[in-house]
């Protein structure tokens, strides 16, 4: 039977129809200003759907504490922070729920049926304007003792500065702005790479340290986790030649270390703009396995 997913963001709600196979009937609605609203639209989108679910699941900005029925932490929806929000829902729809934060969800769509497809123990890490990720230990999220696993973003990279603030593209085209003395919107990480590949000194450097940057939190991952595999994804994965600059640059850090049991597998994500759907759905289906 068909499972109905959403995608909770902070400009648009996502939804779909996982069938088993793929997600169908695929639309989004603008997110509303308050939970009652929220619920409203929801059930809008369930009842006209006009057809029986196994369940529904989210995928969801925050911390999500599957225990105790809620999702803790920040983000930019508010309104479904803190309280019993699984019991909400599943009253909504008179259906089984499942909940998980979005990060884990993109990642168990590439675990379920993506470029980590059959891999038991992987990293993903999402590189956006910061850097978030998901951890899976024996093909499950491994969340941690206080939820906060897969958090790579906090680790220290340089000088008391985070992976997040030196890891990732629309990082590197802040500084480009700030270096130049222009307002931070005026390039863009794109712009930069093209800056840097045209000759600009300023824009070799900033793609340099991003570079430089982004392989050394992957080298702390893989020797801290010892994956299988580290997916990347995040809008500068479909970058052309990441990988190659990764490897490279991974394959010096191993020869200066004298590291040479293994060569870390990175990849990049199958996944982009249906991940956190095809990721929550799996999470349902693995949740009521697990009760069977």
């Amino acid at each position: 039977m068909a499972i109905l997913a959403f995608d909770f963001g902070g400009s648009a709600v996502k939804y779909g129809v996982w069938n088993g196979q793929e997600m169908t009937d695929k639309g989004k609605f603008t997110t509303p200003k308050t939970w009652e609203e929220m619920k409203a639209s929801l059930l809008a989108v369930f009842l006209g759907m006009e057809q029986e679910f196994e369940g529904v699941a989210f995928s969801a900005p925050g911390v999500v504490d599957v225990e105790k029925q809620m999702i803790n932490g920040i983000s930019a929806i508010p309104y479904i922070h803190r309280f019993n929000i699984f019991k909400e829902l599943e009253e909504l729809f008179n259906l089984p729920v499942a909940i998980e934060n979005d990060a884990n969800c993109a990642g168990m769509a590439e675990i379920y049926e993506g470029a980590a497809k059959g891999k038991k123990e992987v990293a993903f890490v999402v590189v956006g304007t910061g850097i978030g990720g998901a951890i899976f230990h024996n093909g499950q999220i491994a969340k941690g003792a206080h939820l906060y696993g897969g958090e790579f973003g906090l680790m220290y990279l340089s000088e008391g500065e985070t992976f997040s603030k030196l890891g990732t593209a629309v990082q590197m085209a802040w500084s480009y702005c700030e270096r130049k003395g222009v307002e931070k919107e005026t390039f863009t990480g794109e712009d930069v790479f093209r800056l840097a590949e045209n000759g600009d000194e300023l824009a070799k450097e900033e793609v340099n340290l991003f570079y430089e940057y982004l392989t050394q939190g992957l080298f702390s991952i893989q020797f801290s986790l010892d994956p299988e595999m580290i997916v990347l994804g995040g809008g500068v994965s479909a970058k052309e030649g990441l990988l190659d600059e990764i490897n490279r640059r991974m394959k010096e850090k191993l020869a200066h270390f004298e590291l040479n049991d293994f060569i870390p597998q990175i990849v990049t994500c199958k996944y982009e703009n249906d991940a956190n759907l095809i990721g929550a759905a799996a999470n349902f289906i693995t949740i009521q396995k697990n009760n069977e």
